[in-house]
């Protein structure tokens, strides 16, 4: 009897998989590609849980030369020498949550398991010389070149990236740290660093200017995630049997998993790139769920969105150049380039003459996992109750029943308690717009007409809701003003019966008033 699949779900480690028979996505076409490049210093920057540890592992193996673990993958057609180098494998992920002090410490650690292969140089006393010193020595004992893998550099950083205080003193600690690569350039075969977000190049590797960054080359877009052709061929029985789980056709659960968990890209044009991390788990629980959105809370985000006072329907559809997205981020004055580096926006689009990108929220995992993240925010102290009432209001719209829905939410928010800016009506316009979209139903906000802007247009499988909103006003004002611009007219061709609501909040309850519903 065949044994059933083993996912690697949070294993790292290249020979681990391969000993103990995990699934691997075959991506040593691109550590041969990688290891015999132009440059021998590389970076590449994806979201978290996208395969970048697991990549650096299998470099580490590769230059150890441990041909065994290769064997029927694809870099056996081009290597022929398997010549064995030392490595010198950091990973930064360990070092997080911590002062100059302790990150320090942690640096020694790293530092010692090395010393006590290559030993340690009695003047070597602070971190970047103890580094220097194990490059040569490991050099002149093997007569080798060294290799350096840095796995999630900055992520001693991330917690304090916006931080005028600790940001510098940490940055000046990992700057020393990285200092002697160029020094020591003679004795390097290959140096290779992964991270989350792009630090400028002079505050990180002020001597180190030959770094290329292969983050969006089209010949590395598919380096880390899966894409729909390695689901399809490495994974074809897998999606057999998880369809079977699920009790859905071939063809029904590859447009789920597409919905859920595809739509990246890293460069334009790019295959799709699905979520790793998802994936896998989707087919070693066998059910769809939020995995890469749940494995890390995204406070910081949360935070940075206040910050710079976007709102939740600014989040994606933005329109931008790549120096403005691919950039350094301790220095932005935007969030694109934190929400880009991070997944939760990704390429969707280019211009080619303007060269001007179009990035959007991914997938429907990342779209209701970052709304679900911001209820919270318009609904404090009551999300688990708020969660109910968006269920509630799923199931009245789902029977086209609008008023009904209404009724949920008047009932709902007449029992929160007081917060602050909730006095104009903008913060209703948002909260609906979360609302609504963790319905999982189409809507846009401020949408033009011929005639002006609609609040909100809100589309579910049978019909178009035309949404007008009042504050301290009256439900028939909002619906008069529907009538007297024709906003139904922009919609006339979509196909579905259109339905016009009109809404009315009251500052002081701080709930809707009132409302009408007209056909």
């Amino acid at each position: 009897m065949e044994q059933p699949r083993r996912y690697p779900i949070g294993i790292q480690t290249f020979s681990e998989l391969v000993n103990k028979q995990y699934l691997y996505i075959d991506k040593t076409e691109y550590v041969y590609r990688m290891a015999h490049g132009n440059s021998k210093y590389l970076f590449l920057s994806r979201p978290r849980r996208f395969g970048k540890s697991l990549l650096t592992s299998t470099l580490h193996a590769y230059f150890e030369g441990r041909k065994e673990l290769f064997k029927g993958l694809a870099i056996e057609q081009s290597e022929t020498e398997w010549t064995p180098h030392p490595v010198l494998h950091f990973d930064m992920s360990t070092a997080k949550h911590t002062d100059k002090e302790a990150l320090v410490l942690e640096l020694e650690r790293k530092l010692l398991q090395y010393e006590q292969i290559y030993g340690r140089g009695e003047g070597d006393i602070l971190p970047n010389q103890r580094l220097e010193g194990l490059i040569q020595r490991a050099y002149k004992q093997t007569g080798k070149g060294v290799v350096v893998l840095i796995d999630e550099y900055d992520a001693p950083l991330l917690d304090v990236m916006h931080e005028e205080k600790d940001l510098p003193v940490l940055r000046n600690v990992m700057r020393n740290f990285y200092s002697p690569l160029k020094a020591c350039d003679p004795y390097l075969r290959f140096v290779f660093l992964t991270g989350i977000t792009k630090f400028s190049q002079l505050s990180i590797f002020s001597e180190l200017n030959n770094i290329q960054n292969i983050s969006m080359l089209p010949e590395y877009a598919a380096v880390c995630g899966i894409t729909q052709e390695e689901m399809e061929t490495q994974m074809d029985k897998d999606l057999d049997v998880l369809a079977s789980r699920l009790e859905l056709s071939r063809e029904e659960t590859l447009q789920q998993l597409k919905d859920n968990y595809d739509g990246y890209h890293f460069t334009w044009p790019s295959p799709d790139i699905y979520n790793p991390f998802s994936l896998l788990n989707t087919f070693s629980v066998g059910r769809l769920n939020s995995y890469w959105f749940g494995s890390g809370t995204p406070t910081y985000l949360i935070e940075m969105l206040r910050k710079y006072h976007v709102s939740p329907q600014e989040i994606g559809g933005r329109e931008t150049m790549v120096e403005d997205f691919d950039a350094p981020t301790e220095r932005m004055t935007d969030i694109t380039p934190l929400l880009y580096q991070s997944g939760y926006i990704t390429i969707k689009d280019c211009d080619e003459i303007t060269g001007q990108y179009l990035l959007d929220l991914p997938n429907k995992e990342v779209r209701i996992g970052l709304l679900k993240s911001l209820l919270p925010l318009y609904l404090p102290h009551r999300s688990i109750e708020g969660k109910n009432m968006v269920a509630n209001m799923y199931r009245a719209l789902r029977v086209g029943n609008m008023d009904m829905a209404l009724q949920h939410l008047q009932q709902f928010l007449a029992t929160v308690p007081y917060a602050e800016n909730t006095n104009y009506e903008g913060h209703y316009q948002q909260l609906l717009y979360v609302i609504f979209s963790l319905l999982g139903m189409y809507v846009d906000v401020e949408v033009r007409t011929p005639h002006g802007r609609v609040d909100m247009v809100l589309r579910t499988a049978d019909t178009l809701y035309v949404v007008e909103l009042k504050l301290d006003q009256t439900a028939e004002t909002a619906m008069q003003q529907i009538d007297l611009k024709n906003y139904p007219e922009r919609f006339a061709l979509c196909g579905l019966p259109i339905v016009k609501v009109g809404i009315n909040f009251d500052r002081e309850k701080r709930t809707i008033s009132d409302w009408k519903i007209e056909q």
